[in-house]
């Protein structure tokens, strides 16, 4: 995002400055979508203008980025960018309210037309904070019953809807009227600094109260003649519109707003009281008196030729002193933006004038200075046809003051500019201080982003090491409490011939080739939701119904040696470059769990059932998965084909009858390693999700497991409140289409 801090401009950059707009405008448009449609929809929009900091009030960003989220705004809100604009100024006014402009606007004037006339000057006031504001202009020529012209000058084109929203706010807010708004004409005006648009609004005003006597209860005839005048009023604008369009384009610009005038009956009506003022006959005051009264004022002819100064103004401008000098041949108007001739002064005569010394008239010693603008009130004088303008120097703050040169005793003591210098210059330092709390803030926000997402990282590591309720109490600084399970399935695994291999190979050889079979056998605890003990070595050992107590812990385990069966078939020996074998032993029975240790703790399990599995590992043959008898009885009548091995003599136990486990009758191995089905089309999804489901229907109260892995049902006694039971049945990374059926209907029953 584009921005610029606030800085002194020089002439070549001021038209850059001037389509420049503080974060204040992007700042409510924000505050408008939010409030209005929701924090998605603003994202939503930030991302498809391609915005992605957040706004500063005071620093000033490209008017482009503000068109580019108007534009997606209508794009993604499916409305015109006349509504959108409207909707904007009316919630743009109620923001400037919200951010402690409240008072100062009920302030500007009595009515809504004192307050339109007033606009130039708030804005005039609201430069000396932001001194890069490029505001539009506002010119009122006042007709009767209620009606005026508004005319709306600005550098942007195609804002001018937002005039009606704010407009509309204002009166209903203030002044408890109800305005209608209509478009009279729009054109671009060539002006010294380039074109600006200029739009004609005509405004028709009425109150709350006169609405209410024109609308009588229970008065048919009062409706009827009320509606009557509203056809009356609808075809006498039409008139005046086509009226106002009708005028010319060849004729003298005077004449035109002439015409405009008579449309309006200028003139008549508008006074709120019968307040006469009384005039002396004659001015009791003498010249000297005056130019020293008013140290900056002015006094031009109609051909700009000037005719008194006053003497702070000589003081400064030497060459006003010369006689017969033009205004125009030392200032040039900064303010409005218009060409420096009388009849443009004329036309915004009601807006406050900003004139700045041309620095070629002035000393050479004085011209690397800042140059000296003036802000002040244009006003005519019809018997003498001349123009007076009475001015203050335009300064913000002391440093200002202390690099043109000048003292506050160059002031009037009567003139304000005195107080608004000294209480400008605790403005500014509360500015930058908000300007910099602003920084902060949005640094701060910043960092916590990145900061959460650190810490996601690091409790993904801490929960693949811990099970995550331990984890989360070691985090608290509490101890981990020691838990008896008084039934689970472990298993044990190791490679077949590992020694062997260890010896004919490279270190880095075996490290790749467990690293890829370890990684395979991880992405299976999450799809059969196991514990993944420890590996040591080429040992790799899981649980099943620890730490959170389940009932189908022995299907879940079988379902998982099948799987590692599968995946070691993948892993190929670096010696003989065929598959690797592993052995793998089961065992079920009670076990004492928990965290030992406290640099790199470990949850460990302790018990005998622990010491018979990983016998029933090494007992076992190549490529078989060894069950012991409790292993047995946990998974018979469960779906699985299972062998006897017959009684075999294990060591530190004795005699044991054991088993072999050879495939799940129910699942396919797709199925077993968690892989998506593919299917045709959605009436063979349907067929093979109601297969599974019969699959599953061992008996009646197993029907609510249907949709998982078959033989890894549910018991009736598992909870649905401890962490692996509400978590995904299927390998986050690796889902499909079958995992997310199964998903669904399993989290629909849990839940």
């Amino acid at each position: 995002m584009r921005n610029r801090e606030r800085s002194d401009s020089s002439p070549q950059e001021e038209a850059i400055v001037c389509f420049l707009k503080y974060g204040f405008i992007n700042t409510c448009l924000q505050s408008l979508v939010i409030e209005k449609f929701g924090e998605e929809t603003w994202e939503k929009l930030k991302a498809s203008a391609d915005v992605q900091d957040a706004f500063m009030t005071y620093t000033v960003y490209d008017d482009v980025i503000t068109i580019k989220l108007i534009q997606e705004a209508c794009k993604v809100l499916g409305v015109s960018m006349e509504a959108i604009l409207k909707l904007f100024g009316e919630y743009f006014f109620k923001f400037c309210k919200m951010s402690g402009y409240d008072r100062m606007l009920r302030t500007l004037g009595g009515n809504l037309t004192e307050f339109i006339e007033n606009l130039d000057a708030l804005h005039s006031y609201l430069a000396h904070s932001y001194q890069e504001m490029n505001a539009p202009s506002f010119r009122v020529e006042r007709g009767a019953e209620g009606k005026m012209l508004l005319h709306y000058y600005s550098d942007r084109s195609g804002l001018c809807h937002i005039v009606p929203g704010i407009i509309e706010a204002v009166a209903k807010d203030f002044f408890d009227t109800d305005v209608t708004m209509d478009i009279l004409d729009v054109n671009q005006e060539e002006e010294r600094m380039g074109k600006k648009e200029h739009v004609v609004f005509l405004i028709v005003q009425k109150s709350h109260g006169q609405m209410r006597r024109a609308k009588p209860k229970g008065s048919q005839d009062s409706q009827d003649s009320q509606r009557d005048r509203e056809v009356l009023g609808v075809l006498s604008f039409l008139r005046m519109k086509e009226k106002y369009l009708s005028v010319t384009i060849h004729a003298v610009k005077k004449s035109r707003w002439e015409v405009v005038r008579n449309i309006v009956m200028f003139g008549k009506g508008h006074l709120r009281d019968t307040f006469e003022p009384i005039y002396p006959e004659r001015l009791w005051i003498e010249a000297k008196t005056f130019c020293t009264a008013f140290p900056f004022h002015v006094i031009f002819d109609e051909s700009l030729q000037v005719k008194q100064a006053g003497v702070s103004l000589q003081k400064y401008v030497p060459g006003l002193q010369t006689q017969k000098v033009r205004l125009d041949e030392y200032f040039s108007i900064v303010h409005p933006q218009v060409t420096f001739n009388i009849f443009s002064i004329c036309k915004f005569i009601n807006s406050q004038f900003v004139l700045k010394a041309r620095r070629e008239m002035l000393p050479a010693a004085w011209r690397s200075q800042p140059a000296l603008k003036l802000r002040g009130q244009m006003i005519w004088m019809e018997p003498l046809r001349c123009m007076m303008y009475l001015c203050s120097p335009r300064l913000r703050s002391l440093q200002e003051l202390e690099e043109r040169r000048m003292h506050l005793s160059d002031i009037a003591p009567h003139d304000p500019t005195r107080d608004l210098i000294l209480l400008n210059q605790q403005r500014l330092a509360e500015i930058e201080l908000s300007n910099q709390l602003e920084r902060k803030k949005e640094e701060l926000r910043v960092l916590s982003t990145h900061l959460a997402a650190e810490k996601r990282k690091t409790e993904t590591l801490l929960y693949a090491m811990l099970p995550e309720h331990v984890a989360n109490q070691l985090k608290e600084g509490r101890k981990v409490a020691a838990g008896e399970f008084k039934t689970c399935t472990i298993l044990f695994s190791d490679v077949v011939t590992f020694t062997n291999i260890c010896a004919a190979c490279e270190p880095i050889q075996i490290v790749n080739m467990l690293n890829s079979m370890y990684s395979k056998f991880d992405r299976l605890t999450s799809v059969h939701e196991v514990y993944k003990v420890e590996t040591i070595g080429d040992a790799y050992m899981v649980v099943g119904g620890v730490p959170v107590p389940v009932g189908s812990h022995a299907q879940r385990v079988a379902n998982f040696a099948l799987g590692m069966r599968i995946s070691a078939k993948e892993v190929m020996n670096p010696v003989t470059g065929e598959p690797i074998q592993i052995r793998v032993g089961i065992h079920t029975g009670p076990v004492l769990a928990g965290v030992v240790g406290d640099k790199m703790p470990r949850y460990c399990l302790f018990g005998d059932t622990v010491n018979t599995a990983s016998r029933m590992e090494s007992h076992g043959l190549p490529g078989k998965v060894h069950l012991s008898p409790t292993t047995y009885r946990a998974l018979e009548n469960q779906g699985f084909e299972i062998t006897e091995r017959g009684e075999i003599e294990v060591k530190g136990k004795g005699k044991m009858t054991t088993y072999f486990l050879i495939r799940n009758l129910k699942a396919s191995e797709d199925e077993i390693m968690g892989k998506p089905q593919a299917r045709l089309d959605s009436e063979g999804k349907q067929e093979r999700e109601a297969s599974s489901i019969l699959l599953l229907d061992n008996s009646p109260a197993d029907a609510r497991d249907a949709g998982s892995i078959p033989g890894s049902e549910r018991s009736p006694e598992e909870g649905s409140g401890s962490p692996l039971q509400c978590s995904c049945l299927v390998n986050p990374m690796d889902r499909g289409a079958w995992q997310a059926t199964v998903y669904g209907v399993a989290k629909s029953h849990t839940t």
